[in-house]
């Protein structure tokens, strides 16, 4: 018995070191192909010389280190949070539907930011991106409030349902700011997302946040594992449900609010993410999360590269990729779930 349990074992931990380097490989070509292809396009020797032997002399390195480079690692940020939202919020209230997007957290990171851009003209990067995260809590606030209403309480599907409304009624006011203050067209193309206008200054700013946040997530995936089991079953195996879904909540926000202020309100990459390394490597979420911040940031940095190429030279706003790709995936999954919305 012991013996075929570490048969089990070894096997399903050769199966994830698979995958996770599998996953690293076709990044890292994502990545070059990022880089490379454009509105003009370089070939993949140019980036390699650009990354390794910098001429500022050759125009192409200067493209490349000024807008392509940081245009890449932005995608990885944003691909990477938002896929280990979606796994955290998936696994601590066993909602295959959960996603940032769909439950209202981006819609008010993005009124926040509307606000700044509207009130705050002399606003830091660092008060837009505090903002966003405390716009993202508030959303977050009235979800589960509105969700858990009613004589049933919160249920999975009061909790889509709830989150829908607040990115609706969070839309509204951002598009309501947008025409009363003119805020104008960059306005419209950040909500429809882009990291076009990513650069190495912002990224700096950012990037520790990220590494808080995304080892904070790492941490705390044996106890979101635990809770994927069932609250019941948490308390029993002695994990506190409300600590573990209050720190989880903390790190959503957190990585939610960084994503929004790079490329804006974007939905679907944690709804799709970790489903799809659920079906690669199974249910444990000790694995679940490290594996959906890899494939997080490869559907991102493809999906930015297709939305680049799809109609050269213009740009294609990369929320549009994500909506095309993520809408008959959530309806599939409705239709898989056999719920009705109440």
């Amino acid at each position: 018995m012991n013996a075929s349990r570490l048969k089990a074992r070894a096997e399903s931990n050769s199966v994830f070191a698979l995958y996770m380097i599998a996953g690293c490989g076709l990044l890292a070509l994502a990545s070059a192909l990022s880089i490379a292809l454009g509105a003009a396009s370089m070939s993949l020797s140019t980036v390699w010389h650009a990354l390794f032997r910098f001429d500022t002399a050759v125009t192409e390195h200067q493209l490349i280190w000024t807008f392509r480079l940081p245009r890449t690692v932005a995608d990885l940020v944003v691909g990477s949070s938002l896929a280990v939202c979606g796994a955290i919020m998936q696994g601590t209230t066993r909602n295959a539907l959960a996603d940032s997007g769909l439950m209202g957290i981006s819609s008010g990171a993005a009124f926040s930011i509307a606000f700044c851009l509207a009130f705050l003209p002399e606003r830091t990067y660092l008060t837009t991106m505090l903002a966003a995260c405390a716009g993202a809590g508030v959303a977050t606030g009235l979800t589960y409030f509105i969700a858990s209403l009613g004589r049933r309480g919160m249920t999975p599907q009061r909790l889509v349902l709830a989150g829908i409304s607040i990115s609706m009624l969070f839309g509204a006011f951002s598009q309501y700011l947008s025409i009363r203050f003119r805020l104008g067209q960059s306005m419209a193309y950040w909500t429809a997302g882009g990291t076009a206008g990513a650069r190495w200054e912002e990224l700096a700013i950012i990037a520790p946040f990220f590494a808080i946040g995304l080892s904070a997530a790492l941490a705390l995936s044996p106890s979101v594992a635990v809770m994927s089991l069932g609250e019941q079953v948490a308390s029993g195996l002695g994990t506190n449900p409300r600590l573990i879904r209050g720190l989880s909540t903390v790190v959503v926000l957190v990585l939610t609010g960084l994503s929004v202020i790079v490329v804006g309100p974007v939905g679907f990459v944690g709804l799709i993410t970790p489903h799809i390394v659920r079906y690669l490597i199974g249910v444990d979420y000790r694995r679940v999360i490290p594996a959906s911040a890899l494939y997080g940031a490869l559907l991102a940095v493809s999906a930015d590269l297709v939305a680049r190429l799809i109609n050269r030279p213009f740009e294609t706003p990369i929320g549009v990729i994500f909506a095309v790709i993520g809408v008959p995936y959530f309806l599939y999954l409705v239709r898989q779930q056999r719920r009705e919305f109440e």
